[in-house]
């Protein structure tokens, strides 16, 4: 309870205007806990080093120390961090969200496994992860210049504190308004505390970058990369992609919103960047398109090998798709040439989408939007699936199926028939319900 008061408290007194620490090391001098940073670093403290320095400290200094002790628990280094915090704040020095979110950081970095309350240290931290959007949320609540100097008044403090750092916060205006972003970053952030092998790996594929665009670029060429396709160049092709054309910004948003509200499995935003490959064989299909309509059609073709050999997901990059678009699991996904997939669609893995015939001609289905597509269907010729239909997993539709529909069985036929077929009420590709329709197509019993 004590450390929940304390926890409090730093929110409380984020909302004054503050008081500003020269460094980790000092601050926690300040409030008397034992600095748990090195001032020079280690080998040990280089992964983490990276990744705290992301968070827009100027001081070379915030590294996590992995060589230095600590023998005070957390709880009473809580006790004291809000207790120091309160105190200045009665003296009226000046103090801010963005002190305080120092401080909490600084708490959050406490290395788990010291001391007797491990359990208990714990669910603190995961208690205090809930306030540390809260406090960066407050401290950008500036004049929206784009750049935001948090400087406090000195001619108030004590001389032991170092006029010569102040913490300076740098985001552009329009990364603030891109609270998708921010919130990517939050998450890696607290990866990088929790998991300190990841934190070179989450500092050079989103924490060293200004947008997702850059990050997702960044990441995109090196997962395609090869070594006759440089990794380099394909981030700069990519990142220009993404840059001239604005409709594949506000899909890689909308996409990865889609997965979130659709897939149970999501942990988080910063997870499905990185590692679902159904959302990234889809942004890489996006530059792949872009570039085949520019023209470019013999490196448009090698993006859509590479990310067939990669994601294990052969989209051509003539086909068109809308956004909002989920590929769960996505091994195993073709969609042919003249193929068309509208907004707001789910499809599963070893979904096809083929063409019927030799000739060059528009031979490949037509999927409307809300449509849901069941793990390993087939979907042959030009044909129409209607706005909202779902079609059951393991299907082969060759005929058009009506909106609102449901198509099931090798060939695949109309839940209640094609003269009176059962209409859904829902939107599919959102509920993503598979088997409710069962009960009345079908007398199986096991």
């Amino acid at each position: 309870m004590e450390a929940m008061r304390a926890a409090t408290s730093l929110v409380s007194a984020s909302k004054m205007d503050a008081v500003s620490f020269s460094s980790p090391t000092q601050m926690s001098s300040e409030v008397g806990i034992k600095p748990r940073f090195c001032a020079a670093g280690c080998v040990k403290c280089a992964p983490v080093s990276l990744a705290m320095r992301s968070n827009g400290s100027s001081s070379s200094s915030s590294v996590r120390s992995e060589c230095s002790s600590s023998s005070s628990s957390l709880f009473s280094s809580s006790s004291r961090l809000a207790t120091g915090t309160m105190k200045s704040a009665k003296e009226g020095r000046s103090s801010s969200s963005s002190a305080a979110a120092v401080v909490v950081k600084s708490l959050l970095m406490k290395e788990k496994g010291a001391g007797t309350h491990t359990f208990a240290d714990t669910r603190l931290l995961e208690t205090l992860r809930d306030f540390v959007p809260l406090l960066e949320s407050n401290n950008r609540g500036g004049t929206g210049t784009g750049t935001e100097m948090y400087a406090p008044d000195f001619t108030s403090v004590d001389d032991e504190i170092d006029m010569s750092f102040s913490l300076e916060v740098q985001l552009p205006a329009a990364l603030e308004e891109d609270k998708l972003w921010q919130r990517m970053r939050q998450e890696a952030r607290w990866d990088a505390v929790k998991e300190p092998l990841l934190a070179s790996y989450l500092y050079s594929t989103i924490l060293s970058h200004r947008s997702l665009e850059r990050a997702l670029a960044f990441h995109l060429g090196n997962k395609l990369g090869s070594s006759t396709l440089l990794s380099t160049q394909l981030c700069n092709l990519i990142n220009d992609t993404f840059m001239e054309d604005a409709s594949i910004r506000s899909a890689m948003r909308e996409d990865i919103k889609a997965v979130k509200e659709r897939d149970p499995a999501f942990v988080s935003y910063s997870h499905c960047m990185l590692n679902f490959k159904g959302y990234l064989a889809c942004q890489a299909y996006r530059v792949a398109h872009h570039l085949w309509n520019q023209g470019r059609t013999s490196l448009a073709l090698a993006f859509q090998s590479r990310i067939s050999e990669v994601f294990q997901v052969d989209i051509h990059p003539a086909a068109e798709i809308g956004s909002g678009i989920m590929l769960d699991h996505a091994t195993g996904i073709v969609v042919g040439e003249t193929a068309r997939i509208g907004n707001n669609v789910s499809i599963l893995h070893q979904v096809t989408l083929g063409g019927t015939g030799a000739v060059e001609s528009d031979r490949h289905p037509k999927i409307g939007d809300g449509v849901l597509i069941g793990a390993g269907a087939t979907i042959l010729g030009n044909i129409k699936i209607g706005d909202g239909a779902k079609i059951g997993a393991g299907s082969i539709v060759l005929h058009d199926v009506p909106p609102c529909t449901t198509a099931v069985g090798n060939p695949a036929r109309l839940l209640s028939g094609k003269q009176s077929p059962t209409k859904l009420k829902e939107i599919p590709s959102e509920t993503m319900d598979h088997t409710s329709f069962i009960k009345g197509w079908s007398d199986y019993i096991i």
